[in-house]
């Protein structure tokens, strides 16, 4: 099905016809999809429904001018460019319908995602990089609106930095830039303050991105007039424009359903973004949407007569139909061949994806109703089993749900028998689900020889003599180290190039390496992680700087929505192993002193979120997160960058393991968990302790996802029979997961002896100066008194009551 990408080369009338004949067949079996998946979801084959029909023309045009190399960052209406690229078939579109598990059979994401939402595969099966020049690039697209407005960004970014920046390798990646990245988004979707951070930040870097606007007036059943302002987007941006003396956007307008002003229109935004690296805006108007947003709904209900006639008269297929006719290229009985031929074609695959994907699954439905004839004829309870048996034989299109549903009420009702058929059962049930869950469960994080939990630990080494230095050095010097073997490596942020980074771990750093590696940006967070997502998708290994951690909640739904699911969502066939590099914890006041951790480690499954206690250990973390191809945050604390560690002799090769503990000091009465800057203060209450004969362990957690991969935690409550979770978040935050972490999947309450606590920041941020910090956070001596608490619970004689 794919096209060939130019239409403006010398062709015969002959070779032009058969061209665009072509385009109107690819057009048609994109909408007859369109229409059929519609009807499936109706008739209940099929959840959910959104399809790209009305848009086809303008996908067609913008599949003319995109070459290999080239990326797509857009949302859930762009089938007809997929298909017309060659990425996407009549049978995967239905496969992503039904939900296929099988990625070979649906390969935009395993059944993971609702049909719509497209992707390529960019890495082997090992996880190494595919030659991405050499085929045509699509990222993984996200339903929340504009959430792929961001990524967009890096994408594009990416080709500047391979144009720029000297010694990177880009065999895999890039041809000297030249690529373009291709953004799609509704008009109503325009709205959306990330649309707008990612149209100024484009023009501020001027990076080769065009994004088209798909323009039908409404966003669900809400018209523009109550969107935009003037009705018209493109209107709105006008001061975004470029000009002979300002650098800025290029602006174009096009009618939808206008086929050759459409090809014409893509053509030279292609040449601009591409040769100058300019971003370019197309304002695509005029479009229409036939079957409405959605299956959730009727577009009848909230379009007036006049509009849906309108609709039906400016359907760009409609257009297309009319002016092959007018300009002599085709008669009105050719295309009526073409339009049958495309009917029957698509019933077919429809049809050939239905029972591909069922086949399956009724063949695991006899197989559990076989082995149920076995078990009803040895259990006292088979007349209710036969039952069940008998309900599930009945279904002519079943689910697993209905299989393992089904299965696990049998093994319920053949509790206490003890024959072989209940053991088989048992084990099938086991077997079943072994089998079947990481269908929908695996490649949250990498699967490979390189995910972050394999990379080994090499702990610093000291000489002799070894200096005394600002924290701030330890880590400054050890991104020079890696800026310097690492030619692919960059930073950006706030205040990261010129001055630094404002603690100044980056100093000297931009003068030595250059704007493009190490670059400040504007107040922006979203579009800072989307640079960094997508320079990430394209080889390169992005350090993306939040200047604090309350600062992230800006930027928390681009990493939850796209950065923590990216590689699941694509089961392992994308990734983009961004860092992100803030800092936290105790400073002053509610805005500068970030321990949201609580809300954050709950909506960033996906990425590795790391809490170092000093700047030795975050420079080995930065070490680890270079080897390996997991997504990660790192919470600097902030009030280390000036307190004194010892200057490692071997910056370059440490490594900090991930998902490992650290027992800081030993002991034998409790156990204190704690991680970041509140570690620091229960080492200093854990001296004052032990002058009232309380001897306790320290643990120090560094990495909160992953969390204690080697349960080191009840290894330690084994010995101390108590703990405490010592944590700067609200009640119910971080302390909660660590409590759930150690007493639910570590076990460690067969090993208590007294009720495990926490001691957690109050309620609300905390208030502004120095006794803001100690009213507000755990102090010293809050600590000291709530772990004497315990030990006088545990033995009031030897610990008598303190107040």
């Amino acid at each position: 099905m794919q096209i060939t990408p130019d239409l403006t080369s010398n062709l015969s009338f002959e070779d032009f016809k058969t061209e665009v004949l072509n385009d109107y067949r690819i057009a048609t079996v994109s909408r007859e999809c369109s229409l059929l998946g519609r009807r499936e979801v109706l008739t209940g084959k099929a959840k959910f429904g959104i399809f790209g029909d009305g848009k086809e023309m303008p996908q067609l045009a913008m599949a003319k001018a995109f070459l290999k190399g080239d990326w797509r960052s857009g949302y859930y209406r762009d089938q007809t460019f997929m298909m017309a690229i060659g990425a996407l078939t009549t049978e995967q579109f239905f496969a992503g319908l039904y939900a296929n598990t099988n990625l070979d059979l649906e390969p935009m994401s395993a059944g993971r995602q609702m049909g719509g939402h497209f992707v390529t595969h960019s890495l082997n099966d090992n996880g190494t990089w595919k030659n991405l020049t050499e085929q045509y690039n699509s990222s993984a697209d996200i339903s929340p609106t504009a959430g792929q407005m961001p990524r967009l960004l890096g994408l594009a970014q990416a080709s500047k930095i391979f144009r720029e920046v000297k010694d990177i390798n880009t065999s895999n990646f890039s041809k000297k830039g030249n690529e373009v990245a291709w953004g799609t988004i509704g008009n109503a979707s325009t709205s959306e303050g990330l649309f707008f951070e990612t149209i100024n930040a484009a023009g501020v870097l001027q990076v080769p991105m065009v994004i088209s606007i798909w323009d039908d007036e409404y966003g669900i059943s809400v018209h523009a007039k109550h969107q935009t302002t003037k009705e018209n987007i493109s209107e709105v941006l006008k001061g975004f424009q470029r000009t002979k003396n300002e650098k800025g956007l290029e602006i174009l307008r096009v009618k939808g359903w206008d086929y050759p002003n459409l090809m014409e229109t893509y053509q030279e935004a292609a040449a601009i973004a591409r040769t100058e690296h300019v971003p370019v805006l197309i304002h695509v108007l005029e479009l229409t949407q036939p079957q409405g947003h959605s299956t959730s709904g009727s577009h009848e209900r909230y379009k007036s007569a006049e509009r849906l006639e309108w609709e039906v008269n400016h359907d760009c297929n409609t257009k297309m139909r009319e002016w092959i006719i007018e300009s002599g290229i085709a008669t009105n009985e050719a295309l009526v061949e073409i339009e049958r031929g495309v009917k029957r074609s698509v019933r077919e695959a429809k049809k050939s994806a239905w029972n591909t994907f069922l086949k399956p699954i009724k063949k695991e439905q006899a197989e559990l109703t076989t082995l149920l004839k076995q078990v009803i004829q040895n259990s006292p309870n088979g007349v209710f089993i036969s039952k069940l048996s008998n309900d599930l034989g009945a279904i002519d299109e079943p689910t697993r749900k209905d299989i393992l549903s089904t299965a696990r009420k049998v093994l319920r009702l053949t509790i206490g028998e003890t024959n072989k058929e209940r053991n088989i059962l048992a084990t099938w049930i086991d077997g079943y689900i072994e089998k079947i869950q990481p269908k929908f469960s695996s490649h949250l994080y990498s699967e490979t020889q390189r995910a972050n939990v394999r990379i080994k630990e090499i702990k610093p080494t000291f000489a002799e003599d070894a200096e005394l230095v600002d924290g701030r050095i330890i880590i400054r010097d050890n991104f020079d180290v890696m800026f310097n073997n690492h030619p692919e490596v960059l930073v950006f942020g706030e205040d990261t190039g010129n001055i630094g980074d404002v603690n100044q771990g980056l100093e000297g750093l931009q003068e030595k390496y250059g704007e493009h590696r190490v670059a400040d940006t504007g107040i922006r967070e979203a579009t800072i992680i989307g640079q960094g997502i997508g320079m990430a998708l394209r080889g390169l290994r992005p350090i993306a700087e939040i200047q604090y951690l309350d600062y992230i909640l800006y930027a928390l739904q681009i990493i939850s929505d796209d950065l923590a699911t990216l590689h699941y969502r694509t089961k392992g066939k994308q990734k983009a192993p961004l860092i992100i590099r803030t800092r936290g914890h105790r400073l002053e006041g509610i805005w500068h002193s970030g321990s949201q951790m609580g809300g954050i480690l709950n909506l960033v499954k996906g990425v590795h979120l790391l809490v170092p206690r000093n700047m030795t250990k975050a420079a080995g973390f930065y070490n680890t997160l270079l080897n390996g191809d997991d997504p990660a945050i790192v919470v600097e604390c902030l009030n280390g960058y000036r307190l004194k560690e010892k200057m490692p002799n071997n910056l370059s090769s440490i490594k900090t393991p991930i998902g490992v503990v650290e027992t800081v000091k030993t002991g034998a009465d409790i156990t204190l968990v704690s991680y970041g800057s509140t570690l620091r203060i229960v080492e200093q209450t854990a001296k004052e302790l032990l002058a009232v004969g309380i001897d306790a362990e320290i643990i120090d957690i560094q990495s909160l996802i992953p969390f204690d991969l080697n349960h080191d935690i009840v290894k330690s409550i084994a010995k101390t029979n108590r703990v405490m979770i010592i944590d700067e978040d609200v009640p119910g935050g971080a302390s909660a997961y660590i409590l759930d972490e150690i007493l639910n999947k570590q076990n460690a309450f067969q090993y208590l002896d007294s009720s495990p606590k926490t001691l957690t920041a109050k309620a609300h941020r905390p208030a502004y100066g120095n006794d803001g910090d100690y009213f507000s956070k755990p102090s010293a001596e809050d600590i000291f008194e709530a772990v004497y608490a315990v030990m006088h619970e545990s033995n009031p004689a030897k610990f008598p009551k303190l107040r």
